[in-house]
């Protein structure tokens, strides 16, 4: 089993890795051996995640990225090829949601945002990188989705369609690709503290109803998560393709 954990020479691109999940599965992934693909949108806080796993002894090369931009996708998924010679693990980390509030309130324009960030970058991405996976017969996507897709939400009904998406997404692309040796998966987190989450925990009232019902009573940290990330990248989990694994003290399994 260590062995199959060890992702020495492998090359991961990870989305959304300056802060949060992403950074913590890029942070993991370099200890375990492979060369990661930090990207986000400003190169700033990009290059301070890169510069803290290099003075750990690890490889990591900066690529910022607008993923609701396709000419920057594009560019993220050629220089990651070009710097590094090939992909072998793509982390789809990055999301957006940017209305809270009843779902036949949304305007059209952030329905849009949502779901071209959410689930239709994620259609690039893959396109991009799986053809070069195929190539060597081996590759293995993440898509970082959300309990949210799982669930009906009155505030963030439409975060919870994109995530949903997600899961649809993950499910065909491991149909279309599994007999070429790609797996495509998801990983499903539930409430963690991140910035994403910011506007709930920082809430001492609110953080406190919602934990009474958690089964482990308090929300998660993003080391808490990547491990599922680790295990889907790596050799551990060869026979696992089109699956989601949630990570959520408990959450969607019972109410306590």
């Amino acid at each position: 089993m260590t062995k199959t954990l060890d992702l020495s020479g492998q090359v991961a691109v990870i989305t959304g890795s300056n802060c949060g999940i992403g950074r913590a599965s890029a942070e993991l992934l370099a200890q375990l051996g492979e060369k990661v693909v930090i990207s986000s949108r400003k190169a700033e806080p990009c290059h301070e995640v890169a510069e803290s796993i290099s003075k750990a002894g690890g490889d990591a090369h900066v690529i910022p990225c607008n993923i609701s931009r396709h000419n920057e996708v594009e560019a993220l998924i050629a220089g990651a090829i070009q710097h590094y010679g090939k992909i072998d693990i793509l982390v789809c980390n990055a999301a957006v949601n940017p209305y809270v509030g009843p779902l036949l309130d949304i305007s059209d324009e952030a329905f849009d945002k949502i779901m071209g960030s959410n689930v239709k970058s994620n259609l690039w991405l893959c396109a991009l990188a799986i053809p070069q996976m195929v190539a060597r017969g081996k590759g293995s996507v993440v898509i970082i989705s959300s309990i949210g897709g799982m669930r009906g939400s009155t505030v963030i009904g439409a975060y919870g369609i994109s995530k949903a998406a997600d899961f649809a997404l993950c499910r065909s692309l491991a149909g279309e690709w599994g007999r070429r040796g790609v797996r495509v998966n998801c990983v499903a987190p539930g409430l963690i503290k991140t910035d994403f989450s910011r506007a709930f925990w920082e809430d001492e009232e609110r953080l406190k109803q919602g934990c009474a019902t958690m089964p482990l009573r308090r929300i998660g940290e993003s080391q808490e998560v990547v491990g599922a990330v680790a295990y889907l990248a790596s050799d551990a989990s060869t026979f696992v393709t089109g699956q989601t694994i949630v990570v959520d003290g408990g959450v969607t399994a019972a109410a306590v």
